[in-house]
């Protein structure tokens, strides 16, 4: 850990953040998907990079819009448990080609690595003209897809709007004001991080509501006093009560 806090004081602020120590078990695309939902909370993300090369495995770049949201990310964010391992996360060392196409700064790099030279003269065009259109290039089209995670209902049924009368406390929580892309791993990489956490239930038919089941109402408390008003985007502040049973 000692070398990886020097490479954050040695290495300049940037929008730029490098993750390591990620969980390489993970899939790429639901890994990216998560990094998304976990650092939105911060400002606005330009992209998630994450490779399948074995060079590049249990590691990530997560590219903001400005410097204050990276660095906050970074300071917030640091040893937070992803996937049941502790982020290590640094300062970019090399300014991102897409922050140096934004400030006019980006000159072409003759001696690429062999994994960059391969496509990227392609995808940095369709990055481009994705961004051009207000769509992030790293999840065009992985948001429109439910994974194939079971979405069981929660026998009770669930309701939009808050009840009336609070339930009284128990061990399952229903969480609202998810936003539609949100999945089951994404709230359960949230939620294991807290003792008793059993499963996530989410309603296939009503998106934006989930249920989170522990082990006694104690446990559930934590977590929810812990993760109120968690913004897995900047719009979408998570309102957490408990269950009606």
């Amino acid at each position: 850990m000692a070398e990886g806090n020097n490479a954050v004081a040695e290495t300049p602020q940037n929008m730029t953040i490098y993750i390591n120590n990620l969980n390489e078990k993970i899939k790429i695309e639901e890994l990216k998907k998560s990094l998304h939902a976990v650092f939105s909370q911060f400002g606005k993300i330009l992209e998630v990079l994450a490779f399948k090369t074995l060079k590049h495995k249990g590691q990530a770049w997560v590219i903001f819009e400005d410097v204050p949201s990276a660095s906050n990310a970074l300071r917030q964010m640091q040893g937070f448990p992803f996937y049941d391992k502790p982020m290590r996360i640094q300062y970019a060392r090399t300014k991102s080609d897409i922050i140096a196409k934004a400030d006019g700064t980006f000159v072409p790099r003759e001696k690429r690595k062999r994994h960059d030279d391969k496509g990227k003269k392609r995808k940095d065009q369709n990055d481009a003209n994705l961004a051009a259109m207000g769509i992030n290039p790293a999840y065009s089209g992985a948001y429109g897809t439910t994974p194939a995670l079971s979405q069981i209902p929660y026998p009770g049924g669930a309701k939009s709007m808050l009840p009336e009368a609070p339930a009284p406390p128990n061990n399952i929580l229903f969480i609202q004001n998810l936003p539609n892309e949100t999945t089951p791993m994404m709230l359960q990489m949230l939620f294991l991080q807290y003792p008793g956490f059993k499963e996530v239930r989410m309603v296939e038919t009503k998106p934006g509501i989930a249920f989170v089941e522990y082990g006694d109402e104690m446990q559930s408390t934590v977590a929810m006093q812990a993760l109120q008003s968690f913004k897995i985007t900047p719009q979408n502040p998570m309102l957490i009560t408990y269950a009606k049973k």
